[in-house]
This record gives C-alpha cells, structure tokens and sequence, in this order.
C-alpha cells in the first residue's frame, strides 16, 4: 500500500487505537468515514489517501483510521502482526476465524456508535474497508442496526456471507466495491462472489475493476471521491 506521510498536521491520535484525520475545511465534521487497513498494516496505510479524495469543500468529513490488534496469523506460519482476525487456510474461499472477525465488526459498531453520540447522523457515516478490512466493513455494515451512508469495499471479499444476520436498518444499504484486476492476494473471483452475494441479499452493488495488483491506483482514487461526495451530499 502506502508510505505513511509524516507532515500531515491535521491527522491527531484517538489513543492506541485508531487515528483521526479532522476535515481540511476547517468546520466541525458532519459526517465521517471509517476506513480499514488491511492484514500487516495499521491506521497509517490510508493516511495519505485523505487529502488526495478530491471531496467538495462544504463538505466536512472526518476520518476514522482504525490499528487492528496484533495475533498471531496461521497462513503466515503464526508470526503476530496487525490482523482484524486469523485467515487459518488461503483456500479459495479463505477459511476465517468468524469470531475474531465479528469482534473486529464490533469494534467499528462502537466506533460508529461514538460518532452518533458527536452529533453525526448515522446516514453520513461510512463503512470502508480494503482487503481483511473490507471484509470486517462487509460484516459491521451490513449488521448496524441504524442506517448508514454506504459500504466501500476494496480489494476484499465477503467471509460472512453464508453466517451474517443482517440488520434491517440497513437491508438495502448501497455499496461500492473496487478490485484489481491482477491482485495475486485477494483473486478478483472473490470480490466478485461477494459482490453477487451482496446483490443477491437485495443490495444495490455498484462493482469498478482495474488494471492493477492488490492496492490502490490513481484512477481509482478519482473514483472514490465522488461516491463518497454522492453519498454524503446533504439535501
């Protein structure tokens, strides 16, 4: 992914836990984006992806860059690293530890839940995820029990879609899922599958691919900023 940038001023520390990006026009957020790192790295991978998402000025979005726990990984021979939960076969279909997966889903619902209690209307919060994240964003997303804004879903897969119990609340929430179209990590079959599940559960699913390996590319950078401006536009 990306190199952390150490001059960003305007990114302050929540804590161990997550880092808090403050919106760069200057106003108090009203709305907020909590974006998921994936397997290996911390809230620092997305910090540069900020202040490149070309999001209109009146907009005042917040965002939330969650450091997942350290555990041991079974696939990569139990070496401990930042993890949302332990991938215990690179099957294809990746088997998972649901329960460490569901532990991270409610980690973000409190996150989400700190933002209400701020004054944020859960419909201008945002779940998004990349890769082991996104698949933490499918299961917290699709189970809050308010509604939200939306679900990015990058480079990622559905691990929950056979044991999810959805939240009514958000039945019909609208998702955004991106995938390389060379990623040798998370196999583009994946993010498909997950997508049709989605679409399946009555989710409407708008699917983007790239030319790209597993990461994030310019092309796709342009794209995420005005799903995010659609998303969180204000009536």
């Amino acid at each position: 992914m990306m190199e952390p940038d150490p001059t960003m001023s305007d990114a302050t520390s929540n804590g161990p836990g997550e880092i808090i990006v403050e919106p760069s026009n200057g106003q108090p957020a009203n709305a907020c984006v909590i974006l998921l790192h994936g397997l290996g790295a911390d809230g620092n991978d997305f910090k540069p992806l900020v202040p490149v998402i070309s999001l209109p000025s009146s907009l005042a979005v917040r965002f939330v860059l969650p450091h997942a726990p350290r555990m041991p990984v079974t696939i990569n021979g139990g070496m401990r690293m930042p993890a949302w939960y332990d991938i215990l076969e690179m099957n294809l279909g990746r088997r998972v530890d649901e329960a460490q997966l569901r532990t991270s889903a409610a980690r973000v619902h409190r996150l989400i839940d700190a933002e209400i209690a701020g004054g944020i209307d859960s419909r201008r919060i945002i779940v998004a995820g990349f890769s082991q994240g996104g698949a933490v964003a499918y299961e917290a997303a699709l189970t809050y029990p308010q509604p939200l804004g939306g679900l990015l879903a990058l480079s990622t897969y559905f691990a929950t879609a056979d044991s999810i119990a959805p939240s009514e609340a958000n039945r019909e929430l609208v998702i955004e899922a991106h995938h390389g179209s060379f990623d040798p990590v998370v196999p583009e079959s994946l993010g498909k599958e997950g997508v049709e599940r989605a679409r399946a559960m009555g989710h409407p699913v708008t699917y983007r691919t790239y030319p790209m390996a597993h990461s994030l590319c310019p092309q796709q950078v342009a794209d995420i900023g005005p799903w995010l401006a659609s998303r969180l536009a204000q009536d």
